[in-house]
């Protein structure tokens, strides 16, 4: 089943599926975090992290996740990657999720999908 919002990827990363397929624009936000350097996703990580906190800490009324990344994130990510993301991990019950999104290996990848597996 191909997935298409952070929500579905968020449980996928929780579940911990062997393999994930991604597609439409979220493809594309992924193929970004993935991409992203070692110390810029440090970076960006402590930004979503407190992103993350904010959104759960508030039952989710904080305001849109947008407003919440900061500056690090959105610098590193770009806004509509970094929001994405804050989403991602809010869907997967925090920022450790995205670090495993991460270590997922891009078996193939398209225009508008891709496909990562585990190991």
């Amino acid at each position: 089943m191909a997935i298409s919002t952070e929500k579905e990827l968020g449980e996928a990363l929780k579940n911990n599926q062997d393999s994930i397929e991604i597609e439409g624009d979220l493809s594309k936000k992924v193929l970004k975090i993935k991409a992203t350097g070692t110390v810029a996703w440090a970076v960006a990580i402590g930004a979503i992290g407190i992103a993350v906190v904010i959104t759960v800490g508030s039952g989710g009324t904080a305001a849109p996740a947008a407003g919440v990344v900061g500056i690090g994130a959105v610098s590193v990510l770009g806004i509509s990657a970094a929001t994405s993301a804050v989403a991602i991990a809010v869907a997967a019950g925090g920022v450790g999720a995205l670090n495993s999104l991460r270590q997922y290996k891009i078996v193939s990848k398209g225009d508008n999908k891709v496909v990562l597996s585990r190991g």
